[in-house]
């Protein structure tokens, strides 16, 4: 096995070495992709050839017609068409290759950039997961790597019929975050969070409720502590986070945030 390991690594070294020597620049000045591999590319200058290589999980995008470009990309950003071959992987904590975005291997709303080999933390907004595919923040209930007790933070929606007038969706409150609240849609929980100075307050009737100010929803009056809602509240962001719940999702509670309060207090009237 080894001598055939050494064969097929010498005849690799000897192919490149022969298409290093045979490559011919097509003009004075340009970048070309290399016949095989993805991550290799031409730089011609003053009709010179050099070979290059992209970093680590970085391929060469040939995507200009002119080949006037040097560009090294993200490999999936990248369209390798037959040029299958790439460098083995170098990897460093939370990073498969030393250039690329990657799943956490134990958190499904977590992924990281790694650029050069260092790893940058990220987490998709509350109720979002990372899905490795599509390489965005979906709902995680659409994401297959996560666990049931990972989508909604484990929230289950209740049972078809078990909450009435409650239209096509209910809302519930989250049991640890003032802002926070769930949204049940054919009994699937997503998380919601209520725009910056507001805070979700239950309804009158079971799952139903709305954002409103912290000093009306009873136990929750604290929630932003020292921050300035007012100025909050006059600031372009609120005005369009308030346009949308959804869009809303995507900003993280204050440092300063409050848990909700115990269930027995929950329901009591505004004063």
């Amino acid at each position: 096995m080894k001598t055939v390991s050494c064969i097929v690594v010498l005849s690799a070294l000897c192919f490149s070495a022969f298409a290093q020597d045979n490559f011919k620049c097509p003009d004075d000045f340009g970048f070309y992709p290399h016949p095989v591999s993805c991550d290799k590319y031409w730089k011609c200058d003053n009709n010179v050839a050099e070979l290059k290589t992209c970093g680590n999980g970085l391929a060469f995008d040939a995507s200009d017609p002119k080949y006037l470009t040097e560009n090294c990309d993200y490999i999936h950003n990248v369209d390798c068409g037959e040029r299958t071959q790439l460098e083995p992987p170098i990897a460093t904590p939370h990073c498969e290759r030393l250039y690329g975005i990657f799943a956490d291997d134990a958190k499904c709303d977590v992924f990281w950039n790694c650029w050069n080999g260092e790893a940058s933390r990220y987490q998709c907004s509350p109720g979002l997961a990372y899905d490795r595919e599509a390489r965005v923040c979906m709902w995680a209930d659409q994401v297959p790597e996560c666990k049931n007790e990972e989508v909604a933070g484990g929230f289950s929606c209740p049972a078809p019929g078990e909450v009435s007038n409650s239209g096509s969706f209910s809302r519930h409150a989250h049991p640890d975050d003032c802002r926070k609240y769930y949204i049940c849609l054919e009994g699937v929980a997503r998380e919601y969070g209520c725009p910056i100075g507001t805070v979700f307050k239950i309804g009158d009737a079971e799952g139903t409720g709305n954002c409103e100010d912290p000093e009306d929803v009873p136990g929750c009056e604290d929630y932003y502590g020292d921050l300035d809602l007012k100025s909050i509240r006059k600031s372009e962001l609120l005005a369009g986070l308030q346009s949308s719940s959804s869009r809303a999702a995507s900003n993280p509670a204050p440092k300063a945030g409050k848990p909700r309060p115990a269930p027995s207090s929950r329901n009591e009237p505004s004063e």
